[in-house]
């Protein structure tokens, strides 16, 4: 063989490595939405006593001080919220999403390609798992996790999910966004995100864009704005939605269990614009915990708005 046949046989298998490198792996869910909290003994209140929900493990404060600095709520083996029991950064009660993949260098590696700023290696976190945190576009964090067999919540798995918890599953989180065209590019370009719905408030304004994970059914909801919320205010827009199979039955143990654990917010059924039955909750610090079903009121499909969307940096 010739040297200019091995040279392009190399060359040839260095692009094919190339292109391996770079091809996004799946992502598979939403893992949770992680939030800042006040008062963690009022938030545990709600989370596990009014919603039903258990708490499988915690992480203690940093530096040898006593108390716990992260509370693990769990809605099933792959989905939690995650309360954080500190002061929050100034810009409200959200810390950060979260999202999981089947390989968690893979995409890491696959995000630098894309020029997206990633860590110089992916790290395990305290309960196990592989992660490592990037930005979007509006500054907020988004963990990219691989659940790992040895971690925490393998070692959990079957367990602390009680059979009267409100929800079984968080069919979506919410965000806010500022810059639509930004955020497809981010969330639709780059990390395979598909967009199946937009809805709006008002035929003057777009007001949400539903992005659906590239291989699975959970999805990110764009909240958009004109004017972005005071910080203590983004708590209804930056939100869980949790699926519940009948909004009639949910609504009736919420009302039970309200007057036990001291719930004074009004407990209702709505439709939405989307035309699904919902359930809106608020927990201790005004983030909102959605609870909907996963079918529209007629089995019809909602249409999608044709609203232009906000551009509130002008």
């Amino acid at each position: 063989m010739t040297m200019t046949k091995i040279w392009a046989g190399l060359v040839l298998a260095s692009s094919l490595f190339a292109q391996e490198a770079v091809t996004r792996p799946k992502i598979l869910g939403v893992a949770h939405m992680a939030i800042y909290v006040k008062d963690l003994a009022k938030t545990r209140h709600f989370y596990e006593d009014f919603m039903g929900f258990g708490e499988p493990f915690t992480l203690p404060k940093k530096g040898g001080e006593p108390g716990v600095r992260i509370a693990f709520v769990k809605v099933n083996d792959r989905q939690y919220m995650e309360i954080f029991n500190e002061a929050d950064r100034g810009e409200g009660q959200l810390n950060h999403i979260s999202f999981y993949t089947e390989n968690a260098g893979r995409m890491r590696d696959y995000l630098a390609s894309k020029g997206v700023e990633v860590p110089a290696k992916v790290g395990k976190g305290q309960t196990g798992n592989k992660n490592f945190n990037i930005k979007d576009p509006d500054g907020h964090i988004v963990e990219i996790v691989e659940y790992q067999p040895d971690s925490w919540t393998a070692r959990e798995a079957g367990k602390f999910m009680p059979a009267g918890r409100m929800s079984e599953h968080i069919m979506h989180v919410g965000v806010l966004v500022g810059d639509l065209d930004k955020s497809m590019q981010f969330y639709g370009g780059i990390l395979g995100f598909k967009e199946f719905w937009r809805g709006s408030s008002s035929p003057r304004m777009l007001s949400w864009v539903n992005m659906r994970v590239p291989e699975g059914d959970d999805y990110l909801e764009f909240m958009l704005y004109n004017k972005i919320p005071e910080p203590d205010a983004r708590g209804t827009k930056n939100h869980v939605s949790m699926t519940t199979p009948d909004a009639q039955k949910a609504l009736e143990e919420l009302k039970k269990r309200a007057a036990k654990v001291g719930y004074d917010r009004p407990v209702e059924i709505q439709v939405g614009v989307n035309r699904k039955r919902q359930i809106n909750l608020y927990d201790p610090d005004g983030t909102r915990i959605e609870l909907m079903e996963p079918n529209t009121v007629d089995g019809q499909p909602a249409p999608s708005s044709t609203a232009p969307a906000p551009h509130p940096n002008q």
